[in-house]
């Protein structure tokens, strides 16, 4: 008996330390690391800088660090993208809620494990549970905004960079004669250098402030 309850014991550590060997083979999303950095922000009504957020600032910041332009409105939001099922959210997915008993007041931003980022009007930028008492008395609905290809580069934990071996120094190796350089060849008379490039779409100026963000009442 006592050799069966050292086996099953080896059993568990082993198994614990593969998980934690597998949690430590990858980093985690740009998504992730985007939001982990403005955690603890406060609240700023119509704010839309790491200096203070309202709802809408701060999920529209975060996309526009991946190049996707979002209005600075919760309910203007909630008409981007294409409408998701509760149970079928991924990681990126906005999830909007109706905090002031007039329709959409209020979004975040899915992360995964049934929670979602959000700048909240009494705490900043916080991570709450979609079954929080409060937020889920008034979920309205979600919209999927990343297509399967940007959500693959932003929202999936890539793979930890292998780090390469240091090569060791070779003994000093005798010194062989400098190569000399081929000359540029000059351009011929006639030929005129090309040169290109696209100029950057205006993303134009950010809509008005949140203007229905209902103050949150305790669960």
């Amino acid at each position: 008996m006592k050799r069966f309850a050292i086996s099953v014991m080896a059993l568990l550590a082993a198994v614990t330390a593969f998980t934690t060997a597998s949690a430590g083979a990858s980093a985690g999303s740009k998504l992730d690391a985007v939001i982990a950095e403005l955690l603890g922000t406060p609240y700023r009504y119509g704010g839309t800088t790491p200096k203070g957020f309202d709802c809408s600032g701060f999920t529209a910041y975060v996309f526009a660090k991946f190049g996707i332009e979002l209005p600075h409105h919760s309910a203007s939001m909630a008409k981007e993208g294409v409408k998701v099922a509760k149970e079928d959210l991924r990681k990126g997915d906005l999830v909007f809620f109706n905090t002031n008993g007039k329709g959409i007041s209020h979004v975040g931003i899915y992360i995964g494990n049934g929670k979602f980022a959000h700048a909240s009007t009494s705490k900043g930028v916080v991570v709450t549970s979609l079954s929080d008492t409060y937020y889920a008395k008034r979920y309205v609905t979600a919209r999927r905004i990343l297509s399967d290809s940007a959500y693959e580069k932003i929202a999936v934990a890539q793979p930890a960079e292998k780090k390469q071996p240091v090569e060791k120094e070779r003994p000093a190796e005798q010194a062989q004669p400098a190569e000399q350089e081929e000359p540029v060849e000059q351009l011929q008379s006639g030929e005129q250098a090309q040169a290109g490039g696209e100029q950057a779409a205006d993303g134009g100026q950010p809509a008005g402030p949140e203007q229905e963000d209902g103050a949150e009442a305790a669960a």
